[in-house]
């Protein structure tokens, strides 16, 4: 067995010049670790957010990136009793202190100290990897590698805001804004298999297509139609329970009037900026929740693995590229023309 491997690399900020293929040693395996052959990550926005800037992220550079990975258990302690040999497993990027209150308290995302894999520390965008055991859990069995690596992020982060923060029923309506990114296609698909009405929007009639075969109910074009409008014409005028958005200001007045008296806004982005108006009238008037949300709980994560096998929910994967040709991916990312997941083979 070799010892050389590839990972990939941010040595800077600033554009794709700043992102290598390195040329490195398996890392050594401590005590209480795993280590893993990654066979496969999915790409996220923090990459690019890293990539670009990387700014109020504590880190040291150069740092290997990607949250997403899925791959094959190589060794363990001989006492382990959670993982084998062998074992397909999924990796759970977010490592915790343990110590503060809100780990205390079970609520681990909220962790003071928490860092996670590809942006506080080295991520999964290697060959080879060895994390603690309590990062890793098994795949789902009807899921491939890079389908499994999805289940990171974007879905984790879907479950979190559908279910813990937004708690949406099984007879409720819930609005999807920008239904062709990772974490609107994880929540259109999980909300769609509770039962609830689903309405997506996005700009571009194939997407909308494409979700209306995946499930979702009803479709909205957003830049033909004004999206409020047509979703109080679909629910003759009632507006939706729960809007789950990660666009920011240039959606946010159109969710904020998608809502029911009593609605739920659950957010966990702002790619078109963080200052929307607040719109304190009608927050206050009709009672609304606006809800902020991100990643997820370790416990949420083996909840969320379970469910997916339970109803043989798969991941949409627009594309997958090799190592080599991570800027490509990047690049692809980075485009408005994808629907769902880019992923990355880390082995040939």
């Amino acid at each position: 067995m070799q010892d050389n491997m590839q990972d990939v690399v941010i040595t800077g900020h600033g554009g794709n010049e700043v992102v290598q293929v390195r040329e490195g040693e398996r890392p050594l395996r401590r005590p209480g670790e795993a280590l893993v052959r990654i066979e496969a990550g999915t790409l996220n926005q923090v990459d690019l957010y890293m990539r670009n800037s990387g700014a109020g992220i504590t880190h040291q550079l150069p740092l290997v990136m990607g949250l997403d990975g899925a791959g094959l258990v190589e060794a363990v302690d001989d006492d382990e009793t959670r993982l084998v040999a062998g074992q397909r497993v999924v990796v759970f990027p977010g490592m915790t202190c343990g110590r503060c209150e809100f780990c205390q308290r079970g609520d681990d995302v909220l962790c003071t100290g928490m860092k996670l894999m590809g942006e506080h520390v080295d991520g999964t965008f290697s060959q080879w990897l060895s994390v603690p055991v309590e990062n890793l859990f098994p795949m789902p069995t009807h899921l491939d590698f890079v389908q499994a690596a999805a289940m990171g992020v974007n879905y984790l982060t879907a479950w979190r805001m559908l279910f813990t923060r937004a708690q949406l029923k099984p007879w409720e309506t819930v609005l999807v804004f920008g239904v062709g990114g990772g974490v609107s296609l994880a929540a259109m698909q999980l909300a769609a298999s509770i039962g609830a009405r689903v309405i997506v929007t996005s700009r571009e009639d194939d997407k909308l297509e494409r979700a209306l075969a995946l499930g979702a109910h009803e479709a909205i074009n957003g830049s033909t139609e004004e999206v409020a409008r047509r979703v109080m014409a679909l629910t003759d005028g009632r507006g939706v329970d729960v809007v789950v958005e990660n666009v920011g200001e240039a959606v946010w007045a159109s969710a904020m009037k998608s809502l029911v008296r009593g609605g739920r806004l659950v957010t966990c982005g702002a790619t078109s900026g963080d200052q929307p108006p607040a719109d304190l009238k009608r927050l206050f008037i009709r009672q609304l929740q606006i809800i902020g949300s991100t990643s997820g709980n370790a416990s949420e994560f083996k909840d969320l693995l379970a469910y997916v096998e339970r109803h043989e929910i798969t991941p949409v994967i627009d594309s997958v590229y090799p190592l080599e040709a991570i800027h490509e991916a990047l690049d692809r990312l980075e485009s408005g023309s994808r629907m769902g997941k880019v992923g990355l083979a880390l082995h040939s």
